[in-house]
């Protein structure tokens, strides 16, 4: 197993966007790798049952969150919806053995200390069921950005054995935290590829709709 000490520098990566996985990592081996990184690391760093993911981001990445974010942040002030976000915010529960930073999370109506909401954007495929980590972390819904397609799942307790192969998280077409929220429109004006022209016509479409 690599020392905690190396892994800054060997984590110099050239690739645009390259993920490290490491098993048998401890709980606190992954809280002393979070401190050595920083608040200020661009790193998403994620751990589940020993399992430890450190992603790099590429431009792709997040120009895709940055959208993302943008959008929602306009759809939260047109609609007047209470909103705090949370962005990227290590999230840990040590007596699950779950941690993760997803792209941009929000709690809604209230401020809490787990999201409601957390976004991941999959530019590649890793090794660590993201859901699960959501479902132990105490996440309510879980939205994936991934070829191009908003994917939207919701936590159902009350059918973990019917949705046992996603975590217990329900396949939803319309967010149930944001019942008013326009996916179809939200998909087309993360897809424009002009971030300006993006936000016009995501505004626009939500005044059209008032």
């Amino acid at each position: 197993m690599i020392l905690l000490n190396d892994w800054s520098t060997q984590l110099a990566l050239d690739d645009p966007e390259e993920r490290r996985v490491l098993s048998q990592v401890s709980w606190a081996q992954y809280e002393a790798l979070l401190t050595e990184l920083g608040e200020t690391s661009s790193y998403r760093v994620y751990l589940l049952e020993g399992v430890l993911e450190i992603v790099a981001p590429s431009r792709k990445h997040e120009n895709g969150k940055t959208k993302i974010g943008n959008l929602l942040e306009i759809y939260f002030l047109e609609t007047d919806t209470n909103y705090f976000p949370m962005g990227s915010t290590t999230l840990r529960n040590p007596e699950q053995q779950a941690g993760g930073e997803p792209d941009e999370s929000y709690c809604i109506g209230t401020d809490k200390e787990i999201p409601d909401l957390a976004i991941e954007v999959i530019v590649t495929s890793g090794s660590i069921n993201r859901l699960e980590l959501y479902r132990r972390l105490g996440v309510r819904e879980v939205w994936f950005w991934q070829g191009d397609r908003l994917t939207l799942y919701h936590q159902r307790e009350n059918l973990p054995a019917q949705l046992a192969d996603t975590a217990g998280y329900e396949p939803i077409s319309r967010s149930e935290l944001l019942p008013d929220l326009d996916i179809a429109l939200l998909t087309r004006c993360i897809q424009n590829p002009n971030p300006l022209a993006a936000a016009k016509a995501f505004r626009q479409g939500i005044k059209g709709k008032g």
